[in-house]
């Protein structure tokens, strides 16, 4: 007798045998790797759902279908529907139901035709994922998958399978969107008439369709509806009860609450096409409601004045989430309204927003203490002359004031001195993407908004410099790099913090920014909304572009940052469209929605230097400075300069002129330190500030004092390029110049090019209109003082 592994290799040498066998592995391995992969690729449709994972907006999917994205979780009344109508021994086969085949074939051979498919969910399952034509051979297949189904998947996974693909009539697939096509609800809150509706439909969805043949799906509906209480799914009352229940007549539109966030979400996945197409956002249904209505109460006002377009966001201080996102207002119907444009996310001319990042970078780096003054007077820088939106000047005027008033002047004078390449960096490291240019095209024009700017991003910063605030306590007097972030609008996985000694801008000047900010009058109420303990606090800002094109409002507390933007997607500017009359008023009242808190910012007195100030500059006192006061500033103050308008002055014995040793005795000269500003910045300041003294004129006799510097030119300035425009009437206009003196009266003889012009006694301005070219302005006082200067004139035609 032959061992037994000899004869087994001899009996799989035989033809028949190794025929047999590879047919056999064949169909083992066709068995294996019989099903697609993935099992559905169909086209999705992009949802978007609230923060409690309630709808908020869906789009239909590319190939023209309502199909919401697979979802694992099936509602248990769909279950019992589903598996007491299609396949009631579903929980036990294998894929393959022999006893509800062979009840096809009977009713096949008895009536003449196939009334029943035989089918198990599984093997629908399978044919809904290879898209297979009805035919036997193709039965068979899906027989076989149905098991590989059953192996390599739960029933709650094929269930789910089921659900999310099976057809619902019309251009309606899955569970999900059939749900909200026929009902406006999630699957979970449907009755039991509503859910056996929907699991008769997928039977026979070319011929039950809501709407159509109603008879004949609510005949079916009631059918399944009897077997559930027979099966004791259901009692009687149940069972009578959603008998009453009306079966639906047409599809009904989805809700779309948050539509240029929807839009938002798909360009996005498509730039970066992973993960699902649906997503649980961050926004609230309840405020993004409430903040839409305030949108259209606005919107109704503006556009009277053309005004077409608002837009709103709310963001998480901690987080950086959306809690409410409207792009703009609902308006499809009307297409010059263009609504469907996202004015969130649109780059656009920011006016006068980021102007308390310029504070912060100066307080930052020492240039400025928080109310170092400014110079606010006529300027001209290269060809560029800014102007305040009063078009007034107050010759100089405290950093934190000039921000809180929004003045024009005194910020591009802080940004020249702070320089507009070091502030470009500073703005794209706190996230700035919008500048495509390099720093020398935006210039000085960059604090007035001469770039671009999102209210995505802006809001996004301030929110960051908040969290900064709100971090640095709890951090140890540290910086987390992570503060600074984009606004998500989806769950963001909570970073590791990275803890470092120095951030982009130091918490003190943060703070200084943040309270600079709080002291702006909110429109409507004057002061008095401080007489008001309920009323919370609020850090804020507008600004206005260039044009009346733009008008902004960002809004800062320790919890929230609200950013609203109004104009007209098309860029067309009109009257009155600012920051404070159209975007402000709608900024205080979704304040009002949100939960109040009085609570403000906790001093980060870590970065706090108590240094002796000079009350009437703000600069680090000097050894002249006699008023000064103790104050803490941010550390970075430490390198401010010390005031350089305090001066010691030489005056006679009765204090009424000043002196030398040319025309007083040594002994009788009475020394005094002066607040003294140059004769540009004191000619307006001491208009508006009756404390202001002006310096006594010298003493006759006197002689070759130090007369510092008693005239000088308000405008134009040393080599000044001006362009004299033509008037209405065709002839060309004139230039007014300006000039201060110190000494009040005095009168000052003008010429130009050599010849004389003019003469002014208290008002010293004249109007020339001199010719294309260079030319020299030469300015004589009474007392035989002399100051010239050279200017240009710019032909119009070249």
């Amino acid at each position: 007798m032959l061992p037994v592994i000899p004869r087994i290799k001899r009996y799989f040498k035989k033809p028949k045998v190794i025929i047999i066998s590879t047919i056999l592995l064949a169909l083992g391995v066709w068995f294996a790797f019989c099903l697609p992969r993935p099992l559905f690729n169909s086209p999705t449709s992009f949802v978007i759902d609230d923060d409690k994972g309630e709808l908020l907006g869906a789009s239909i999917a590319s190939d023209g279908q309502w199909r919401f994205p697979y979802n694992d979780s099936v509602p248990q009344k769909f279950k019992q529907c589903i598996i007491a109508f299609e396949d009631k021994r579903f929980m036990h086969h294998l894929g393959f139901d022999p006893l509800a085949f062979g009840r096809a074939v009977r009713q096949a051979i008895k009536r003449g035709k196939v009334t029943s498919g035989g089918s198990t969910l599984t093997m629908q399952v399978a044919r809904l994922a290879t898209h297979h034509k009805r035919t036997v051979l193709n039965k068979v297949g899906e027989i076989f998958m149905a098991t590989r189904l059953e192996l390599g998947y739960s029933k709650n996974e094929i269930l789910a399978m089921y659900a999310s693909n099976a057809p619902f009539g019309s251009n309606v697939i899955g569970l999900d969107a059939a749900s909200w096509r026929y009902f406006g609800r999630s699957p979970d809150k449907l009755s039991w008439g509503e859910m056996a509706a929907l699991a008769v439909l997928p039977n026979s969805p070319s011929l039950v369709h809501p709407g159509k043949n109603r008879q004949i799906l609510l005949r079916k509906r009631n059918l399944l509806l009897n077997r559930l209480y027979k099966q004791g799914v259901i009692d009687s009352t149940t069972a009578k009860l959603a008998e009453f229940e009306p079966v639906p007549e047409k599809p009904v539109a989805l809700p779309q609450m948050a539509p240029h966030l929807l839009q938002r979400f798909k360009n996005d996945h498509k730039a970066n096409p992973e993960g699902t197409t649906r997503i649980t956002t961050t926004l609230r249904t309840n405020l993004q409601h409430q903040v839409t209505d305030i949108l259209e109460q606005h919107h109704q006002v503006l556009k009277a004045n053309s005004i077409n377009n608002i837009a709103v966001i709310v963001l998480d201080v901690e987080t950086g989430a959306t809690l409410a996102y409207a792009g703009n207002v609902a308006h499809r119907e009307d297409p010059e309204m263009e609504s469907n444009v996202d004015v969130i996310d649109a780059p656009r001319s920011p006016g006068s927003t980021l102007k308390p990042l310029l504070y912060a970078s100066m307080l930052h780096d020492g240039f400025i203490l928080p109310n170092s003054l400014i110079a606010d007077v006529p300027t001209q820088i290269a060809g560029y002359h800014p102007e305040n939106f009063d078009l007034g000047y107050d010759g100089a005027v405290p950093a934190s004031t000039a921000l809180a008033r929004s003045l024009n002047v005194p910020a591009v004078k802080m940004l020249q001195q702070y320089k507009y390449e070091r502030f470009y960096d500073v703005l794209k490291k706190a996230g700035v993407t919008t500048l495509k240019q390099p720093a020398d095209h935006y210039g000085l024009s960059l604090i007035l908004g001469g770039g671009e700017n999102t209210l995505w991003e802006l809001s996004g910063i301030y929110a960051g410099m908040a969290r900064v605030l709100n971090h640095y306590n709890n951090n140890g007097g540290k910086y987390d790099s992570d503060d600074y972030h984009q606004p998500v609008y989806s769950p963001r996985p909570a970073a590791e913090k990275n803890l470092e000694k120095s951030g982009l801008l130091d918490a003190g000047s943060i703070y200084y920014t943040l309270q600079a900010m709080e002291e702006v009058m909110r429109p409507g109420e004057e002061m008095l909304w401080q007489q008001f303990s309920s009323t919370q606090r609020i850090a804020w800002k507008t600004g206005t572009s260039f044009g009346f094109r733009d008008g902004w409002a960002i809004g800062i507390t320790p919890k929230y940052v609200v950013g609203v933007w109004v104009g007209n997607t098309d860029g067309e500017g009109r009257p009155g469209l600012t920051g404070i009359n159209t975007a402000a008023p709608a900024l205080f009242e979704i304040f009002r929605l949100l939960p109040a808190a009085r609570d403000w910012f906790e001093i980060p007195i870590g970065e706090m230097v108590k240094i002796s100030i000079c009350k009437e500059s703000g600069f680090r006192a000097g050894q002249y400075c006699n008023n000064t006061v103790e104050q803490y500033v941010p550390r970075g103050g430490l390198k401010a300069p010390v005031c350089p308008w305090h001066k010691l002055v030489h005056l006679s014995p009765d204090l009424q002129w000043q002196v030398n040793g040319n025309c007083e005795l040594p002994d009788n000269i009475v020394n005094r330190p002066w607040f003294v500003l140059p004769p540009s910045m004191e000619y307006y300041y001491k208009a508006k500030n009756y404390q202001y003294h002006v310096l006594p004129p010298f003493k006759a006799g006197c002689g070759e004092g130090d007369y510092g510097n008693l005239m000088e030119l308000i405008y134009p300035k040393e080599n000044a390029k001006i362009y004299v425009p033509v008037e209405a009437d065709g002839k060309r206009g004139r230039v007014i110049f300006n000039a201060a003196h110190r000494q009040t009266g005095i009168k000052i003889f003008w010429h130009l090019d050599g010849k004389y012009v003019a003469e002014t006694t208290a008002f010293h301005q004249v109007a020339l209109n001199p010719s294309p070219g260079r030319h020299k302005l030469t300015l004589v006082d009474a007392d035989g003082n002399t100051l010239q200067l050279n200017f240009e004139v710019l032909d119009k035609n070249k």
